[in-house]
């Protein structure tokens, strides 16, 4: 699998009846995935998408999740750009190269889903997200 760049939606609790519309308008095949399957099931946002995806028939990849408690939604602000594959080195490398003169939000490191994760916002404040799968 090589590299892929792709949109991220932060929601404000309504993520699954957007991504379920999203999924209506472009068809092909969405994962969602609750903060209680990944150890948050006693929580009141069990229920809550910690993350979707949307992929489709032409290629096009959509990804999003409702904001976690704690986290601030400004409608208009809300858009990550995600980098995932599993081409770790590459991705290592992204990661490095935006967070230079950013912040790192959250450190590039295994998650609880498998994969290796990190967040950071890019000295221009754009916001990134980089998952290497399979790590």
């Amino acid at each position: 699998m090589t590299s892929r760049l792709n949109p991220y939606i932060s929601f404000a609790g309504n993520a699954r009846e957007a991504m379920e519309f999203y999924e209506s308008v472009f068809g092909g095949t969405l994962r969602l995935s609750t903060f209680g399957e990944y150890g948050q099931a006693d929580a009141p946002e069990a229920g809550k998408i910690m993350h979707a995806m949307l992929e489709t028939s032409s290629g096009y990849a959509l990804m999003g999740a409702d904001t976690p408690p704690g986290m601030p939604h400004n409608p208009g602000d809300n858009i990550t750009v995600s980098l995932s594959g599993d081409d770790a080195a590459e991705l290592r490398g992204y990661f490095e190269k935006l967070s230079d003169g950013g912040n790192v939000t959250v450190p590039l490191e295994k998650q609880v889903w498998g994969d290796e994760f990190g967040a950071c916002q890019d000295r221009f404040g754009i916001s990134w997200m980089v998952n290497i799968s399979g790590s």
